[in-house]
């Protein structure tokens, strides 16, 4: 029988998307009508969150009322680790967040759990749970087991998984958090400055890679994806270089098209970075002057061809 707890995550009075997200990545390693799927909130007024939280694949919803509004690290590691020792949880599931950062790794150590950070993929084989997530920079996947634990906390990395869209009516319990003293005291948040698109909701996405060869190229692609009706992405060399804003980056540290049905790939090799951010997109076709390009291994359709060939003549058919 399999366990998972999942840590809802919140910001001034808003469910954060992933926490839902993590309820489909419990699904993906429940192994029978058995196994169980609880969301813990934790807040000052958990009730709040009750509704939002209570979806297909959710069997129970803990709430845990704390003392103060928004997160406080010392709160959650306390908590968590007083109902893992509780409840003995096989899987604790946390988003890959700024939040998480700040308590996942104590919780941990101090506990002698299992521990991955930024997971987009679970899975068990025979009776060994299995994450995988990236290393050396991006560069290769890695599967991690954890042999010998019990549990075992993971965060998950946002947009990988679809949220369920059904309603349902899970078991709601309480859980009294335990005292403690914390260290920070918390003021406000800063919001980083929007930019004028959000790749993650986005459904036909044009991305540009190296390949464009020079930042004055940019323009006939604005141009085409405007003839489309589509909106422009990038790979990481070109953000880094600040030919364009990183809101427009999609990979692992850019953004994940999470919500795309079509993804037009344009002179982008397709390291695993980038591939982590569109590799589950249903339709992608790739355009690359390398035939063995990793980007092919994913794509739905491959031209092997120039890009600027291919824009070219798009703009000039789209023109007519």
């Amino acid at each position: 029988m399999t366990d998972t707890i999942i840590i809802a995550e919140h910001r001034n009075g808003t469910l954060a998307p992933a926490t839902l997200e993590m309820v489909t990545a419990a699904q993906g390693v429940r192994k029978g009508s058995e196994d169980t799927v609880t969301v813990v909130v934790i807040a000052n007024a958990p009730d709040n969150f009750v509704s939002e939280v209570s979806v297909s694949g959710v069997d129970e919803v803990v709430k845990v009322k704390s003392d103060v509004a928004e997160f406080q690290p010392e709160v959650y590691e306390t908590t968590l680790r007083a109902l893992i020792d509780e409840r003995k949880p096989n899987i604790v599931l946390l988003p890959f967040s700024v939040n998480s950062f700040d308590y996942a790794p104590s919780l941990a150590a101090k506990g002698k759990y299992g521990f991955a950070s930024d997971v987009f993929e679970l899975k068990y084989e025979g009776s060994d749970l299995v994450a995988t997530r990236e290393a050396y920079g991006g560069e290769v996947n890695m599967e991690v087991d954890f042999p010998g634990k019990e549990t075992v906390v993971l965060s998950i990395r946002r947009n990988t998984f679809k949220p369920p869209n059904e309603e349902a009516s899970p078991g709601i319990s309480t859980f009294e958090a335990p005292a403690v003293e914390p260290r920070s005291e918390h003021k406000k948040f800063i919001e980083p400055p929007k930019g004028d698109v959000d790749l993650s909701q986005e459904e036909y996405v044009l991305a540009v890679g190296g390949g464009i060869g020079k930042q004055e190229n940019l323009e006939k692609f604005f141009e085409l994806a405007d003839l489309l009706g589509v909106t422009l992405g990038c790979s990481r060399p070109l953000a880094d270089a600040g030919w364009l804003p990183k809101y427009r980056q999609v990979g692992q540290s850019g953004s994940t098209v999470s919500n795309c049905k079509l993804y037009v790939a344009m002179g982008i090799s397709g390291a695993t970075q980038h591939l982590a951010g569109m590799q589950h997109v249903n339709n992608i076709i790739a355009i690359n002057t390398n035939p063995r390009a990793p980007i092919f291994e994913v794509a739905t359709y491959g031209i092997h061809a120039d890009m600027h060939e291919v824009v070219d003549a798009l703009r000039a058919k789209l023109q007519q």
